[in-house]
């Protein structure tokens, strides 16, 4: 499964790319402003900076609702560096501005997926990745993990290539419980993904291993 970071945060894409597990990023409007980044320049130079962190696909995100103007925005954006990934919304538009991208060669990432048929949607339209929103399925009592598993059986029923992107992954257990249903990527924040990290037992044996290893010096 690989491992995106779901963030603006260049401190935090840089730490994730030093454990050596990073595949990707993705971002949104929402994550920029967070990050204080605002204004067209500045954030297409941002999307730039991430690319030369990170080695592997970056998700950057459309504004316009309109097909035209994903269009156009999409473009702009791939033309930024090959590593941009187009992150299209679940709307008409969106399906119609995936097929187009994907008949040119250009990746792209089907955001806001909340249901089984948008996610064959954006398979059929040649989606590089497609983004279900776990976190906030679960936020609404729907099981999020549930959705993941439908659209596992679908995509493998007719040999679908469109990557499943688990997206608004909270915690660590959501993480592991991707990596059981088969998600080919998570993203989420870096504490769920420092949160495979720790366990007690690893803990106590490294202070034992380290407390005997100065009784013998």
């Amino acid at each position: 499964m690989k491992f995106f970071i779901d963030t603006a945060n260049l401190d935090q894409i840089k730490e994730a790319q030093a454990l050596g597990i990073l595949d990707g990023v993705t971002t949104n409007p929402s994550l920029m402003a967070k990050e204080g980044i605002t204004g067209h320049d500045n954030i297409m130079k941002h999307y730039k900076t991430i690319c030369e962190i990170v080695d592997g696909d970056v998700s950057a995100e459309v504004i316009a609702t309109d097909y035209d103007g994903m269009v156009s925005e999409g473009e702009a954006l791939a033309d930024l560096d090959p590593q941009i990934v187009v992150k299209l919304p679940m709307i008409a538009d969106g399906v119609k501005a995936c097929k187009y991208f994907s008949d040119k060669g250009i990746k792209t990432n089907v955001t806001l997926i909340f249901s089984a048929g948008q996610a064959l949607l954006a398979a059929k339209a040649g989606a590089t990745y497609m983004s279900p929103f776990i976190g906030r399925l679960d936020d609404i009592s729907t099981d999020g993990l549930g959705l993941i598993e439908e659209i596992r059986l679908i995509y493998d029923n007719y040999g679908y290539e469109t990557q499943i992107l688990a997206a608004s992954v909270r915690h660590t257990m959501h993480i592991i419980d991707c990596a059981k249903i088969g998600a080919d990527v998570m993203t989420g924040p870096l504490s769920a993904i420092k949160g495979l990290l720790k366990h007690p037992l690893t803990d106590i044996g490294l202070a034992q291993f380290l407390a005997d290893y100065k009784k013998g010096n």
